[in-house]
């Protein structure tokens, strides 16, 4: 683990907003500017317990100021909790829903044959997999009856998201850094942006546990940033730093900043996709 008094830095390597209303306006007036989407759809991948869908549930509590709990999670299971694809809206008061949508997916494993299948995810990014496709160590065909053979802007993937632990990126196996490479490939050739986050700061760095607004100021965190970015050739700005909502019964300004400023960076790349097709 990081930590320590000589591990903090004089100044924050990524700075955070001073406070959290404008990224929360920023979030319940966002609508695509591309006539042809309804939405901006975000998908979720990383390795079994990475907290995806912890991350879920920690910007729904953001956005609706207490502590959530729609996407299912396992604190215990070695396996992944998620075995569906599932896309889940946010309501936003009295505006219906927010005009962003994410895609949970089975976590990726270590063996080849366990865990969510490299060709699945593509398939999603096309946007080719309904939602209740029951995941399965054989990929897809286009006659199964969860195949979409016409997908729209709509169906399709507007963002990429890895999800790792930050107390985890030295312990990797190859075999999952190979998947998480070979699904960002397929993205980019897609043209689709790509972002990072990781989960578990406050377990990866004592200082971060102590006071959640050090968390950038955390020279081990830095570190692991660094780390994830030289794994996965992803810029160090691309990827963010969160803790995700698990013991907390009430939300929190400084959690709440760290996830704002994720999904924030999400949005704009995502937008910016949609704009530039």
């Amino acid at each position: 683990m990081g930590g320590g008094p000589s591990t903090l830095l004089d100044q924050p390597w990524k700075a955070l907003p001073k406070n959290n209303k404008d990224n929360l306006d920023f979030m319940k007036w966002y609508k695509p500017r591309n006539s042809e989407a309804s939405h901006l759809r975000i998908l979720l991948h990383g390795p079994v317990g990475a907290g995806k869908s912890s991350f879920i549930n920690s910007v729904d509590s953001v956005l609706q100021s207490r502590v959530t709990g729609r996407a299912l999670t396992d604190a215990t299971s070695g396996s992944s909790f998620t075995k569906e694809y599932k896309t889940y809206k946010i309501t936003n008061g009295p505006h219906g829903f927010y005009s962003f949508v994410f895609n949970d997916i089975m976590g990726l494993e270590q063996k080849a044959n366990s865990g969510v299948h490299v060709e699945d995810i593509k398939l999603a990014l096309r946007g080719h997999v309904r939602d209740g496709y029951k995941f399965n160590p054989r990929p897809m065909t286009e006659d199964d009856p969860s195949y979409n053979p016409s997908p729209t802007l709509d169906d399709r993937v507007h963002v990429l998201v890895s999800v790792i632990p930050a107390d985890s990126v030295s312990l990797l196996s190859e075999e999952v850094m190979k998947k998480l490479r070979e699904v960002r490939l397929a993205a980019s050739d897609m043209g689709i942006p790509q972002v990072a986050i990781l989960t578990k700061v406050d377990k990866a760095c004592a200082e971060a546990k102590k006071n959640i607004s050090n968390v950038y100021k955390s020279k081990y965190l830095d570190e692991q940033v660094d780390m994830f970015s030289q794994l996965l050739g992803l810029q160090p700005n691309c990827i963010f730093l969160v803790k995700n909502y698990a013991k907390e019964n009430d939300t929190q300004d400084g959690i709440d900043a760290l996830i704002l400023c994720a999904l924030r960076q999400m949005i704009n790349y995502g937008e910016d996709y949609l704009n530039n097709l």
